[in-house]
């Protein structure tokens, strides 16, 4: 959901605006001059990074706040993010959050997914790499357990069928027991399968109920990521 403003009300009204809504992010954005402030909120805490808040809130923009623009700059709390119109997409370009081997085996990240992966690496979440889709489809985890490790949360991929590859993403600490697609989460995966299969263009899904299907390109320390918005709905909050 996104909520455009004249201006930043208090942060507290922000994150009850975002419980209300129940949803796992609500995007506000504010303009300044030439480019726009915008904050995310999933029902219980703010994001730093947020990749389908970005593109939500870049359509509201390109096409009704401002449809002459074809490019937006953003000022979060995780740095300055520039967007454009890419044809039917919106492309971001965001850093990359490279993932590394982990050193012992979390043994309670393990138990949450309740499915052994093949290799775990850990960046700002956790990355569980499966042998193959049908893995990744069929890992219901444990969410209390999960609220219990050491990362924002679990992200579990495998190579795809129809795409490059195919991911999930499970965050209850955040209040997410599962993202439908997560523009974040391919700063991490986007890396991590340009290296895997030797190639920097990708095709991904996210495997949630809704289905995300995401367009990255992996450029050395950032990563290009593109996707499409849908409107859904649209109407008033009185606060």
């Amino acid at each position: 959901m996104v909520c455009p403003l004249d201006r930043w009300l208090d942060d507290e009204t922000l994150q009850l605006i975002a419980r209300e809504n129940n949803l796992p992010a609500t995007a506000f954005f504010v303009e300044h001059d030439e480019h726009y402030e915008l904050r995310w909120y999933t029902p219980t805490v703010e994001l730093n990074l947020c990749g389908h808040g970005t593109v939500a809130a870049a359509a509201v923009i390109f096409e009704y706040t401002a449809p002459s623009k074809e490019s937006v700059a953003f000022k979060t709390k995780g740095g300055i993010f520039n967007v454009v119109k890419d044809g039917p997409r919106i492309s971001m370009d965001f850093p990359v959050h490279e993932a590394v081997s982990c050193a012992t085996k979390p043994e309670d990240l393990v138990r949450a997914l309740g499915r052994e992966p093949k290799e775990i690496l850990k960046a700002t979440n956790y990355l569980a790499v499966y042998e193959g889709e049908a893995d990744i489809r069929a890992i219901t985890p444990n969410l209390e357990l999960l609220k219990e490790v050491d990362c924002l949360g679990a992200i579990v991929t495998a190579k795809g069928e129809d795409a490059d590859f195919v991911s999930r993403y499970f965050a209850p600490k955040l209040g997410i027991a599962e993202d439908a697609a997560t523009g974040s989460t391919h700063c991490t995966l986007a890396p991590y399968w340009s290296k895997s299969l030797g190639k920097r263009k990708l095709h991904a899904i996210q495997l949630s109920q809704r289905r995300g299907e995401l367009w990255c390109e992996s450029l050395d320390d950032r990563v290009r990521i593109s996707g499409k918005a849908v409107r859904y709905a649209e109407g008033f909050l009185y606060v």
